[in-house]
């Protein structure tokens, strides 16, 4: 299984934070991985809600049907899903206050028979790096 994660304190609150982060309607506004829905996103979060998203990692687009694990405004969004080839990905945001702003973090966690070796090293390898563009977008949108 790999892991990648990143995290940035932002200049503002963790409600507002994750008002945007947390809103899958504003994935494709920040989170480099996201191609698109398929279908319509539910109008309520919570945990058990699934959506259908087409995501692309070394130009390869997988499509994952997410179930929102854990769902705890403002603090942390956790979604787990699998897609083509049973490769298995959580991707989990927390936000937690620091300062008079917060500390945002975003992780992501994958496994699957297609993703080890050399493969997998390189989608760790790219992964870490659009995590760290997902988060500068997210502090662009912030600002």
């Amino acid at each position: 299984m790999g892991t990648i994660k990143h995290s940035v304190e932002l200049p503002a609150t963790p409600e507002k934070v994750f008002e945007v982060a947390g809103d899958p309607n504003s994935f494709e506004k920040w989170l480099t991985l996201h191609v698109k829905w398929k279908g319509d996103i539910p109008s309520e979060i919570k945990q058990g809600t699934q959506m259908t998203e087409v995501v692309s990692m070394l130009n390869m687009p997988n499509t994952i049907t997410w179930t929102v694990d854990e769902y705890d405004v403002p603090r942390n969004l956790r979604i787990s899903g699998t897609g083509m080839a049973g490769v298995k990905i959580a991707i989990d945001l927390s936000v937690e206050p620091k300062g008079e702003g917060s500390l945002f973090s975003l992780s992501t966690d994958f496994e699957g028979q297609m993703i080890v070796g050399a493969l997998g090293k390189a989608i760790e390898k790219q992964g870490q790096g659009e995590l760290e563009k997902s988060v500068a977008n997210l502090t662009a949108l912030l600002a």
